[in-house]
């Protein structure tokens, strides 16, 4: 089987429609039919069980398009089943939410918008939200949702455990894998239902686009999944499908960097904690020590770690002190950033920062956090 690299670069090659080696962006929203009639076909055909609208001759761009399709076979590749890629991260949570139709869903800590998602639909049709450790509130068709390794504090979540729990249950598992995607982590390994990625982080990983995928074992899964985007009206846009398409042929490079730079500058700031006054605590996937770490994150540790101060102006001040680390909301990106987390998660502590690490020189980025913490 190839490997992820050729995958990125080769995994589409099938689907070329023109000589150029590059293919070109698409930017029609609506495309000629057949000019021999009996090519066309007529919309009622569309209502049989095997019609797949992401692979199918391109009608209409929200039912599918070119560069979505090749997006759509590498991310397969990569991940080991079948992907469904979206406009946004959260479109893919909620086309999730809206294939499984649970009345309880169990999630951690993780990302607000999903948080925020769960809440509208508790609002609006009463589905019960609970914590990762309710499990017992939990039915046959129900939901547990593990984001794993877990923002904004990469913790790693025991996937098997969750797993052995839904069987047991009746009920399903949705990973979101975003801050561990391939080769850092494989949850298909440990029998999950369904993988979430927001590929506007690691698989965009050039902070240009936005994006979100969903991966199932389940033919059937996906192409009913691929039906019910048409009428969320959620694929992704032609260009950022482009953009997506570019940043895919150099994800394995960018992510084992990104990994390895993280876990050293982790390493290096345990290792002189006492040379801070001010940092109280590390939080990565690197420091946690239980013994399913190693099992699930087989290919390196979260790019993304947090820090706690003592104190919350410390914290909000940190970001300008430093030079090669931009103070911006999200991850995954070629360039570090930085973010005092409460300027955009409303539950986060005020004393907490959030660093996402891109491919710059690992020991600039060490001497920057050195020389700012120790101010």
């Amino acid at each position: 089987m190839p490997g992820i690299s050729t995958s990125a670069i080769h995994g589409d090659q099938s689907l070329n429609r023109v000589q150029d080696v590059v293919p070109p962006i698409n930017v029609t929203t609506t495309f000629r039919y057949p000019d021999d009639p009996a090519d066309i076909v007529p919309a009622s055909d569309y209502l049989n069980d095997e019609w797949d609208p992401s692979v199918a001759t391109p009608i209409y761009s929200r039912i599918g398009h070119p560069n979505s399709t090749r997006v759509e076979a590498i991310l397969s590749k990569l991940n080991g089943g079948e992907a469904v890629v979206y406009n946004s991260g959260l479109s893919a949570f909620f086309a999730a939410i809206m294939h499984f139709n649970p009345k309880v869903v169990a999630i951690g800590d993780g990302y607000h918008g999903c948080h925020g998602i769960l809440n509208l639909l508790n609002r609006n049709y009463n589905i019960k939200v609970v914590n990762l450790d309710q499990l017992d509130q939990l039915s046959k068709g129900d939901l547990i949702h593990i984001e794993t390794p877990e923002n904004p504090y990469s913790l790693v979540h025991d996937i098997n455990y969750y797993v052995s729990k839904a069987k047991e249950i009746g009920a399903y598992t949705l990973v979101d894998a975003t801050f561990a995607p391939p080769p850092l982590s494989y949850p298909f390994d440990f029998g999950v239902d369904m993988i979430m990625h927001s590929a506007t982080k690691y698989f965009g990983g050039h902070s240009d686009l936005l994006a979100g995928a969903l991966i199932t074992k389940d033919h059937n899964t996906k192409v009913q999944l691929a039906k019910d985007r048409i009428v969320l009206g959620t694929n992704i846009a032609n260009l950022e499908a482009y953009l997506l398409l570019r940043s895919l042929r150099t994800y394995e490079l960018r992510i084992k960097q990104q990994s390895d730079s993280a876990t050293k500058i982790v390493t290096y700031l345990h290792d002189h904690q006492d040379s801070y006054k001010s940092l109280k605590v590390i939080h990565h996937s690197s420091l946690q020590k239980d013994d399913f770490v190693a099992t699930q994150m087989v290919g390196g540790h979260s790019p993304v770690f947090s820090i706690e101060l003592d104190d919350e102006e410390k914290a909000k001040s940190l970001p300008s002190k430093l030079k090669f680390f931009q103070h911006a909301t999200s991850l995954g990106g070629v360039e570090s950033l930085i973010e005092w987390r409460a300027v955009t998660d409303p539950h986060a502590r005020k004393t907490l920062l959030r660093v996402s690490v891109g491919i710059e020189n690992v020991e600039d980025l060490i001497a920057d956090l050195d020389r700012a913490l120790r101010e």
